[in-house]
């Protein structure tokens, strides 16, 4: 079997880095696999890793068919990022592995684990999109505005006068950096 570990620390945590890839290692080598590729990461859970982005291709081009992490939140941002990235490893037929967690998604005892998180990630998600709407309608009720916030809106003044120029909705559009919808709309509202 060849192995991608993966290890991340946070900027304000990164001692235990080297911990994280001997443990992996030891593991990998305790189980006769082969490692194929080790990734490390410095950052919190921010959505962009680049790292992780590009040992999950080569688990999708099959270059890997295990990955090994030290634990499962050196891996997920959320328990719902988590769920779909098991999930996606599944279906192209890729195991996972947490050592903290003793999470083993190349076991069926793993597998069914990898299901009982995968409806508590749908409960998670269920509460959150309660928690917003309950959030929008006490919004609504005591009249606070909610939703995204008018960017164009704040532009109208600057829409007019290019227009009043004779510059075309596309061309404002652009030299503004607002949609061309947006235009179109401020153009249609009376003064």
């Amino acid at each position: 079997m060849k192995v991608g570990i993966y290890a991340r620390v946070s900027t304000h945590d990164q001692q235990t880095l080297g911990l994280q890839v001997k443990a992996m290692r030891e593991y990998v080598k305790k189980r006769h696999w082969t490692l194929a590729r080790q990734v490390t990461e410095i950052g919190s859970g921010a959505k962009h890793r680049p790292e992780r982005e590009a040992l999950l291709r080569a688990a999708r081009r099959r270059e890997i068919d295990v990955i090994v992490v030290w634990r499962l939140d050196r891996w997920g941002r959320s328990l719902a990022d988590l769920v779909v990235t098991l999930k996606e490893l599944s279906d192209v037929g890729v195991g996972f592995v947490s050592l903290n967690e003793a999470l083993d998604l190349t076991t069926p005892s793993g597998r069914a684990m990898a299901g009982m998180l995968a409806v508590f990630a749908e409960f998670e998600r269920e509460i959150m999109r309660e928690r917003v709407r309950a959030g929008i309608n006490q919004a609504r009720l005591e009249g606070r505005p909610h939703g995204r916030p008018p960017s164009a809106a704040l532009k109208e003044k600057e829409v007019r006068k290019l227009h009043a120029k004779g510059i075309s909705q596309a061309e404002i559009a652009r030299h503004l950096q607002i949609g061309r919808t947006s235009v179109r709309r401020l153009l249609q509202k009376p003064f």
